[in-house]
């Protein structure tokens, strides 16, 4: 379970003995190398955040288990960010004052961008593991910042070809319900436009606030508005308050969405899960690598790890192995080496890279359909999947943005 938010959280990972929410300990770079870990612990993202944590501390395990960094163990300072202002306050002491070899996380796109500024000032790391935003690949790209999360484009493209072959964007109205932050306002703007080039209309849309429960006066506009399918460019809790109360409803319009993680899946429950969304990853991945990291989540936290926690786990895994590779913590000489075209398994069929030209993680994406309720097995096992997109034969960046869709200038 989560801890106070208030608590400073840290966790010397390897060795005898743990120690959580203990007084710092002074430990030099030379005993350990300290990586920031920065997720939203409370409010509508929280439940995704708890999924990070937890990833990314079986990352750090698994990565002192077999040798460390450079010899030396990784200690995950741990923090929860809340909101912007508190995000870059933190970030900024984890640089200055704790010393930090990188920072991973985030969910939020409002706080990476916040944290992203104070990387490039302080000249550090970070790793990006859950804001989707199209800006910060492009208008707000940083030298020092690298997406493991999928940008927005990514996702549109994933959930948006499967909607074209279900028959339902050609010729179609869609009522689009959106998340009135920097990643909802981005998503909708990337999903207008591939749905209006597919050949679809706009039925209605709202931007729906970050902390509303209630979806009933907007389920009321979908239903006068008959649109042939709903599109939820929702967040967090959001996802999932509203499939409960359109199931409630039982309003017969397909839903779909462009941003999703399946534990918002889980929290809406069988019955209530419906639509067709994309992932950038799912627990019933067959690949060894894929199988062996639900198989170690699964043992040590007693659920399934979800996509969240796929790209917390896999940003420490490319931390350390970047970091001995390039035989060197140096933050300069990682954005080098990583911009050369260094390849990670990524619990997928295929390697990854992180493109050079805005640092987003060239990598396989999923689209994932609800099961009928009569064939749900299990709690967790809600959806079945696509192949992974982009197939076998084509580039893994058929689905990223495009040059002209988005320009990155790295600031000096």
């Amino acid at each position: 379970m989560a801890q106070s938010p208030n608590i400073s959280r840290r966790l010397l990972l390897g060795g005898t003995a743990g120690l959580l929410a203990a007084p710092a300990i002074s430990y030099g770079q030379a005993d350990v190398i300290r990586i920031g870990h920065l997720v939203p612990r409370t409010g509508f993202l929280g439940p995704l955040g708890e999924f990070a944590v937890q990833a990314v501390q079986l990352a750090a395990e698994e990565v002192n288990a077999s040798g460390g960094i450079l010899g030396r163990k990784v200690e995950l300072l741990m923090e929860d960010s809340v909101n912007p202002q508190t995000a870059s306050a933190k970030a900024e002491r984890f640089a200055q004052r704790d010393k930090v070899a990188c920072i991973i996380g985030e969910i939020n796109s409002a706080s990476a961008l916040a944290i992203s500024q104070v990387v490039q000032r302080e000249k550090i790391l970070y790793f990006n593991t859950g804001a989707n935003s199209d800006a910060l690949r492009s208008s707000d790209c940083k030298r020092f910042m690298f997406h493991t999360e999928s940008q927005n484009s990514m996702m549109v493209k994933a959930a948006g070809k499967a909607l074209v072959d279900q028959g339902l964007i050609s010729g179609k109205k869609y009522y689009s319900l959106t998340a009135d932050y920097a990643f909802g306002h981005d998503l909708q703007k990337v999903a207008d436009k591939y749905l209006g080039a597919h050949g679809g209309t706009s039925a209605g849309a709202d931007l729906v606030p970050t902390d509303l429960t209630d979806f009933s006066p907007f389920i009321l506009k979908i239903r006068q508005a008959r649109p042939n399918v709903v599109i939820a460019n929702l967040a967090g809790a959001q996802v999932t308050n509203f499939l409960k109360q359109y199931s409630e409803y039982g309003l017969s319009f397909p839903v779909a969405g462009f941003g999703f993680d399946t534990a918002l899946a889980w929290g809406a429950g069988k019955g209530n899960f419906l639509g067709t969304w994309p992932v950038v990853w799912h627990h019933l991945i067959e690949t060894p690598s894929a199988k062996k990291f639900a198989d170690a989540f699964r043992a040590k936290y007693g659920r399934p790890p979800e996509n969240q926690g796929w790209s917390d786990y896999t940003s420490m895994k490319v931390v350390a192995q970047s970091m001995n590779e390039a035989k060197t913590i140096d933050s300069i000489k990682i954005v080098e080496h990583l911009e050369k075209g260094a390849k990670f398994d990524i619990s997928k069929s295929r390697e990854g890279y992180y493109r050079a030209r805005d640092h987003q993680l060239m990598m396989e994406m999923y689209a994932i359909t609800a099961l009928p309720a009569a064939q749900v097995k299990n709690q967790y096992d809600l959806f079945s999947s696509s192949p992974a997109l982009p197939g076998p034969n084509e580039s893994l960046e058929v689905l990223a943005s495009t040059p002209d869709e988005a320009v990155c200038t790295f600031p000096s």
